[in-house]
Order: structure tokens, then C-alpha cells, then sequence
């Protein structure tokens, strides 16, 4: 059993390098090729990559309505950028030789920790909430992710309603960019598709299908709800610590209503329940608005139009429930056939 499970992990381990090694030449690529502007929007289409996969988890696998993901997104932001500004504090002279590793490891401890107090919110707000449903559930997200807004707005020691730039005047260290934007990405996309392709991910579907039914054959549905919900808020808050790190400080107006709505665009468009669907949701969203900037008073009725026109004729989303892998499965078997 070992010898041949040795072989599989070597796989993976090679797998992980060349990805890894690929988003490091593409970053490498995009800082000498595309414009500041244009890096930009690469950067917010990665991020919501991370937002739309996560929230498909609860939102698409699990059939649940959450509409408060921007408080956890807030959450994140808010806990990897004070995280951040303390450990360069603490850690920040014993590890300045290493240069941009030291860097490095600063970031994602601070990463880590919003994740997990953002997962640490998503579980306490879940285990009171997730037993109720439909609308009385989307309702409480709401709440919370106003709650957390206001909390923020009225935060001195985090500069409420002015925001938090850290303790240096040229505010958050730009820590954010396209190898580490992508690297999590990557590692977000690839951990949720194997929750979702697990047997965890089919019991959530068969809650999504009839959460009687999977009650009915011991499912234990409230946990794994909880369970889900704070996987996907745990994956806000490293989207929200990534986007605090990509600008010179973070604004609780940064996380109003209308981003929880973006989020729930993004895995509409795509797709409710598809991971792949959920990723190229957030890649179009970013896009999208950024391409009708210019616009002004007409870019969010033309952003409504085209989505009307989306729901119009692909209702069910681009990808609807399919991968990317059920694709290339019905071509191998066209050829065959």
C-alpha cells in the first residue's frame, strides 16, 4: 500500500512545483507586460476567484442563501492587516535579512490568522443560524454582515469610519500580487473541489437535493452545514486579507451590501454548484465592472442588462452544475464513440 501511494504523492508534490513555478513566470510576465491599471483588475479577478469558490460551497453545494459574506470578508481584512502590522512589529527585525521571505512569511501568518477568525465568525454565527432556512437564513446573514460593518465603522482603535492604514504613514505594506493572489487562489479552487468531490460534498448536495431525505439516513445535516459555512467564511477572510494587503489601507465602506451581491452574481452567472462555474464568475464580475468604469451613470444599468441577458439565455448559469473535467469527459467520449 505504501509503494503505491508514494508515487501518487510525488505526483502531486511535481504537480504543486510546476503550478507554483507557472503563476511565478505568468507574475513575472504581467509585471512586465501589463499596465499598473490593467494589473489591477487581474488582481480583483483573483480575488474573486477566492469569494465566488468559497461561497459556492454554502451558497451552490450546500443550497444554503447566505448574503452577508462581505462581513467575513471584512473580518479577514481587517484581522491580517492589524495581524500584519503587529508581527512586523514583533517578528519583523529577526526575520529582515531574509528579505522578500521575511516578507513572505509576515503576509501569510497574517493571511492565516484573518482566515481563521473569519472561520471562527462563520462558526458562531452558523451554529445559531443554520437551523433555519430560506429567507429567515439569508436574513440573518444580512444582519451579521451589516453588524460587522457598523462594528468596524465605529472601531477607533481601527480608525473607524477613516479606515485602517496600519503604523506607517505610507499606509499597508503592498504586500498583494499576482504569485501570491493566484498561489491561494489555486490552493482555495483545489481544497473546495476536493470538500465538494468528497463524501462530505456529496452528503451537502444530498442536504442542497432534500435535507429531510438525508436526515432520514443519519446525515448529520446541521454540522455539516456549520461545517461548510465556515470553510467558505474562512475563504473570505484570506480574499479580504488579500485585498487589504493590495491597496494603501481598507475602508468598512469597502464591505457594504452591494459586495455580498457581487459575490452572489458571481456564482449565479457561473453557475450554482459548479467550482469551475464559481471561478469564472468571479473572473467576469471583476471584468465587467472594470471594463464599464467609464461609463459612470450608465455602467450599473448596463452591468443589470447584461446580466438580465445572461439569466435570459443561459439561466441556469455558463457552466450550470458541470466542471471543466465533465467537458473534456463528453469529448473523449464523442471521440471514442
Amino acid at each position: 500500500m505504501t509503494t503505491r501511494s508514494a508515487p501518487n504523492w510525488l505526483a502531486r508534490t511535481g504537480i504543486t512545483v510546476l503550478v507554483l513555478a507557472a503563476i511565478f513566470g505568468l507574475g513575472q510576465l504581467a509585471n512586465l507586460v501589463l499596465l499598473e491599471y490593467v494589473q489591477r483588475i487581474v488582481l480583483l479577478a483573483g480575488i474573486n476567484v477566492i469569494l465566488a469558490v468559497g461561497l459556492n460551497l454554502t451558497n451552490g453545494t450546500t443550497g444554503q442563501f447566505s448574503i452577508g459574506h462581505a462581513g467575513f470578508m471584512a473580518v479577514g481584512a481587517y484581522a491580517s492587516a492589524f495581524a500584519g502590522t503587529a508581527l512586523r512589529d514583533l517578528i519583523g527585525p529577526s526575520v529582515q535579512n531574509l528579505g522578500v521571505f521575511g516578507d513572505a512569511i509576515i503576509f501569510n501568518l497574517a493571511l492565516l490568522i484573518g482566515a481563521a477568525l473569519a472561520g471562527l465568525a462563520g462558526l458562531l454565527v452558523g451554529i445559531p443560524s443554520l437551523r433555519l432556512k430560506g429567507d429567515y437564513l439569508a436574513v440573518v446573514t444580512l444582519g451579521f454582515g451589516e453588524i460587522i460593518r457598523i462594528l468596524f465603522n465605529n472601531a477607533a482603535p481601527l480608525g473607524a469610519a477613516t479606515g485602517y492604514f496600519g503604523n506607517d504613514p505610507a499606509g499597508l505594506p503592498p504586500y498583494t500580487n499576482f504569485f501570491w493572489v493566484f498561489a491561494w487562489a489555486t490552493a482555495v479552487t483545489a481544497a473546495i473541489a476536493n470538500v465538494t468531490f468528497s463524501q462530505t460534498g456529496r452528503s451537502l448536495t444530498a442536504i442542497r437535493e432534500d435535507e429531510i431525505a438525508a436526515e432520514a439516513i443519519a446525515t448529520p445535516t446541521t454540522r455539516l452545514k456549520v461545517l461548510a459555512f465556515s470553510l467558505s467564511a474562512a475563504t473570505a477572510g484570506i480574499a479580504g486579507g488579500l485585498f487589504a494587503h493590495m491597496q494603501s489601507g481598507i475602508r468598512p465602506e469597502d464591505f457594504r451590501f452591494e459586495k455580498s451581491i457581487d459575490m452572489i452574481v458571481m456564482i449565479i452567472v457561473g453557475g450554482m454548484g459548479s467550482v469551475t462555474g464559481a471561478a469564472l464568475g468571479g473572473i467576469f464580475v471583476a471584468v465587467s465592472l472594470e471594463a464599464m468604469r467609464d461609463l459612470q451613470e450608465y455602467r450599473l444599468v448596463l452591468y443589470a442588462l447584461l446580466l438580465i441577458g445572461i439569466m435570459l439565455v443561459r439561466p441556469q448559469g455558463l457552466f450550470g452544475t458541470l466542471e471543466v473535467t465533465s467537458l473534456f469527459r463528453r469529448r473523449r467520449t464523442r471521440g471514442a464513440a
